[in-house]
């Protein structure tokens, strides 16, 4: 599995133990809340890679062309529904 994929599965299931206050026992809403903030964090990185692109077309003086990433980066926000 990549590595930055381990680190948000890992980050997911901290974030599920959590919100849940877990202490080792079982609550039946775990995977759903564990699923939804894995696919968040993977969501956002999309996102974050988007700004990246821009910055980098930015600074090769290609503003016209950065506006792709600019669209992209509202499409996944908006289709996932996850907040910029």
């Amino acid at each position: 599995m990549n590595e930055l994929i381990q680190k948000f599965a890992e980050q997911a299931d901290l974030f599920a133990d959590s919100k849940l206050q877990m202490k080792g026992e079982y609550h039946p809403d775990w995977h759903d809340i564990r699923d939804e903030k894995f696919a968040e964090l993977i969501v956002r990185e999309c996102m974050r890679m988007c700004e990246v692109a821009e910055v980098g077309l930015l600074t090769h003086g290609l503003k016209e062309q950065s506006y792709g990433a600019v669209g992209a980066k509202q499409h996944i926000s908006d289709w996932f529904e996850v907040d910029r």
